[in-house]
């Protein structure tokens, strides 16, 4: 069966080199097969979640964002860190769309999950897919937007464009692109085989 399974390989040694105000970089000295051992750096990521919301004509809530590593302003779908100790991941995801989009959603599903970068970030990602949405009035959305955030635009484009232009290379976030196809995949079925919003992480 094609299926990622939990495995921990001996961590011989674990040093710290860095600590962030969100991310943590470690070497873990890990023994390998025929008793070899090997150093490993990487990221430890508190997570994160993604929403792709889904409107009643089939297009998807995308958002512009300026992201500092890739000297780029790079379309996106909401999202946010794990960063409330014990929050249902979909009480996240709901706050994220929110605050980032402005609207709420009557219906969640999770969508796919990810690991974005596995060979050097220990991240995990969830995408939600939101729909039944509605705008939440101006006055009832205090949110103030910050650095990045701010005068960020909001779009709606069609899922099929959506997916052309990820496969044309014209969007890269890794969670939008997953999302975006994974909402394609998923509309053949009527969206009837996705798993309920708090279906467990593996």
């Amino acid at each position: 069966m094609i299926r990622d399974t939990p495995e921990a390989w001996e961590v011989v040694e674990s040093r710290d080199r860095f600590k962030g105000h969100v991310i943590q970089v470690v070497t873990d000295t890990v023994k390998m097969p025929r008793d070899e051992v090997a150093d490993r750096d990487y990221v430890v990521h508190p997570g994160a979640v993604a929403v792709l919301a889904l409107d009643d004509r089939e297009r998807v809530l995308m958002i512009r964002q300026y992201r500092h590593p890739t000297r780029r302003l790079m379309w996106e779908l909401p999202a946010g860190l794990r960063d409330v100790e014990g929050e249902p991941l979909v009480t996240g995801a709901a706050r994220e769309l929110a605050e980032e989009a402005g609207y709420r959603a009557d219906t969640w599903h999770t969508l796919v999950d990810l690991r974005s970068s596995p060979g050097m970030s220990d991240e995990r990602i969830r995408v939600f897919l939101a729909r039944g949405l509605t705008k939440i009035p101006d006055e009832e959305n205090a949110f103030v937007h910050r650095h990045e955030e701010i005068d960020m635009p909001v779009v709606w484009i069609p899922l099929a464009d959506a997916v052309e232009k990820a496969l044309m290379g014209m969007i890269h976030n890794s969670p939008a692109v997953a999302g975006i196809l994974a909402a394609y995949a998923a509309s053949v079925e009527g969206f009837a085989l996705l798993r309920p919003a708090d279906a467990p992480e593996a």
